[in-house]
This record gives structure tokens, C-alpha cells and sequence, in this order.
């Protein structure tokens, strides 16, 4: 749980605050966190928020498409600061509906970015993903590392990145990027999240053996606990450098293998693997180097090990099952004529 205390600076002198995206996993212990700290927070999403956030001290719901700029001007009015954490957030549903993605995220962000200049927002943080690095270079990877992204998700969130960084550079929109590696914790829909902290327990406290795509040696990420993400992002908003970058995770390397231990650890009995290494696609090291964030004065508070048993507390046993999957390419579609063309 976080505390004002926790918050470094706590966004002083900033009291309207706005998160898009809040009816979501982060958003939801975002606002969670502003609204302790006694900031006035509304909430921009299209899904309903649930009633234990609606009902936190100075939260308000407007219901937006951030894809209508005009919609998005009055959703950001007032505000001090904004958090933009909308948008789609699943690489399998950017594969499979690609242009749905774009607009969600890149066409949604350059709409925010505008807004929030025109409306004389004082803080903009974009929250974009470790994704647009593509295929790691090199371990870990710092914040000039190439982005090369291989999935239409990366790509949108790097033409986020982009349009607000050229905001930024022409009409001085006050912007700070965190871009975002493994995030965990309570309150992830096993139906979305491809997370494999809560995945892996999701299995284990079903008793059964955790499946694993990959070499569960080579495959390692950065897991970071979501109130360690929260106070990152308010750290941004305090310290962060308008027009800058900066990587969001706990900067420890972890493999498939060392989680899963990690995971009996937490649990007090083994966990069992199931490792498929039929694909090789993301067997890759994807961790960061958060020298830039430390710099600010971050630090994680919530090791793996703590927040493996507070998770899996929370879970209880036999939570549901994870149905989230990993898809990098779907079937290229057969050649089609429209109607009326005049040559196929």
C-alpha cells in the first residue's frame, strides 16, 4: 500500500489532476495513490470505474474517446497535471486488429498532447512501454538503446512517444515518457494480462504445472510491483525533465526458471514447469537500466519476494485461471478485389 509519505514530492502546488486510463489495472492504484495524497482526480476512461475507486475522496468519472479531440478537450480542462495511461495495451490484439491499436494509442496520444497544450496543462507524463526497444541489443538496456519494436503495439506507442517529444520541441509541451517494463501486483484481469508474476501463481495456487513458452533460462524480464510503478510515475511528474526519457522498472534481471523458484518460495511448496520450447520468439532479455529514474531519487520499495507473497495472498486459492496469450504474427490474408476496382 502506498503512502503520501512515499510520494517524494506529492505533486505540491498541483491539485487537479487527471488520469486516462484509470478504470484500468495501473490507473486504478493511481488514482488510488493521488486521491491519498488529497489531489482532485478525474478519471477519462470509456469503462465504467469500479465502485471502490468511485467512491475515493475527490474522484470524479468523465467518460471519453480520446480517438474525438473534442471529446478530449473537455475531459482535460482544469487539469493541473495528466497522467495518459490510455489505450490498448495487449501485443496480441495489436497483432490481430493493427489500425484498432493505432488509433487507440498514437491517434488517442497525439490528441492528449495537443490538449493538453491548448488547455495549459503544467505536466503531461506519458506512460509508453519497453516494447518500442524491439529486440534487445544489449542487457540492460539504458534509454538510447535503438527502437526498433516488432509488434504493431510497440510501434503505436513509439508514434506516441514521437508525436509528443516533436510537441514538445516545437510548442514546448510540458511532457515527461516513462517507458514502462514488467508491471505486477493485485487487481489484474487474468482475461488481459500476459504478465508472468501473476500467470505463474495464477497456475501454481491451482496446483497445477506452470506452462512457460520459451528457454526458461535465456527468457528474462524486469518485474516491477504496481505501487512501485505509481510512485515512479509521480516521481516523474515532480522531478522528471520535460521532453525526457526514462525507463520504468526495478532494473533486476529475472529468468522463467528463477520466478517460478521464486514462486515455490513464496508459496512454501515447488513449483512445476511446463516449458515449450517449440518457440524462441521473446526468449530474449528484456531488462532496464534505471540509472536515469535513480537519479531522480527513485528506488523500487517492493522486492520480488515481498510482492510474490502479498500476491499471492491477495489471490487466494484456486484463483481463475489465466487465458491471456502471446501472439507475434497472424496468417498474411489472401489478395482481394473491392468492389468496383478496376484491376486485382
Amino acid at each position: 500500500m502506498i503512502h503520501a509519505s512515499d510520494m517524494f514530492g506529492g505533486l505540491r502546488g498541483h491539485d487537479e489532476v487527471v488520469v486516462t486510463g484509470g478504470a484500468g489495472f495501473l490507473g486504478r492504484h493511481l488514482v488510488t495513490a493521488l486521491s491519498r495524497l488529497g489531489k482532485k482526480v478525474t478519471v477519462v476512461d470509456h469503462a465504467e470505474l469500479p465502485e471502490d475507486i468511485a467512491a475515493l475522496p475527490g474522484v470524479r468519472y468523465a467518460r471519453a474517446d480520446l480517438r474525438d479531440y473534442g471529446e478530449t478537450l473537455l475531459a482535460l480542462q482544469g487539469a493541473d497535471v495528466v497522467f495518459h495511461l490510455a489505450g490498448n495495451a495487449s501485443g496480441t490484439v495489436s497483432v490481430e486488429k493493427p489500425r484498432h491499436d493505432f488509433h487507440l494509442n498514437a491517434l488517442g496520444t497525439c490528441n492528449v498532447g495537443n490538449a493538453c497544450l491548448e488547455l495549459g496543462a503544467q505536466r503531461l507524463v506519458y506512460v509508453s512501454s519497453a516494447v518500442v526497444y524491439g529486440t534487445p541489443q544489449r542487457t540492460p538496456m539504458g534509454e538510447d538503446h535503438p527502437t526498433q519494436p516488432f509488434l504493431p503495439y510497440g510501434a503505436s506507442k513509439l508514434s506516441g512517444e514521437l508525436v509528443l517529444r516533436s510537441l514538445h520541441q516545437s510548442a514546448g509541451l510540458p511532457v515527461v515518457i516513462g517507458r514502462s517494463f514488467v508491471i505486477y501486483g493485485p487487481g489484474e484481469d487474468p482475461a488481459r494480462a500476459g504478465g508472468e508474476v501473476s500467470q505463474f501463481l495464477r497456475w501454481h495456487l491451482n496446483e497445477l504445472p506452470i506452462p512457460v513458452v520459451g528457454d526458461i533460462d535465456r527468457k528474462t524480464r524486469d518485474f516491477i510491483h504496481v505501487d512501485d510503478m505509481c510512485r515512479a510515475l509521480v516521481t516523474l511528474a515532480d522531478r522528471g525533465q520535460d521532453g525526457e526519457t526514462y525507463n520504468l522498472g526495478s532494473g533486476t534481471e529475472v529468468s522463467m526458471r528463477e520466478l517460478a523458484e521464486a514462486v515455490g518460495e513464496a508459496t512454501g511448496r515447488p513449483a512445476l514447469l511446463d516449458a515449450d520450447d517449440s518457440s524462441l520468439e521473446d526468449s530474449f532479455s528484456l531488462v532496464a537500466d534505471v540509472s536515469r529514474l535513480a537519479a531522480l531519487g527513485f528506488s523500487p520499495a517492493i522486492d520480488l519476494a515481498a510482492g510474490l507473497s502479498s500476491l499471492a495472498a491477495a489471490l487466494g486459492p484456486f484463483p481463475e485461471l489465466p487465458t491471456a496469450k502471446a501472439v507475434f504474427r497472424r496468417e498474411r490474408p489472401e489478395r482481394r478485389c473491392l468492389t468496383g476496382a478496376a484491376a486485382c
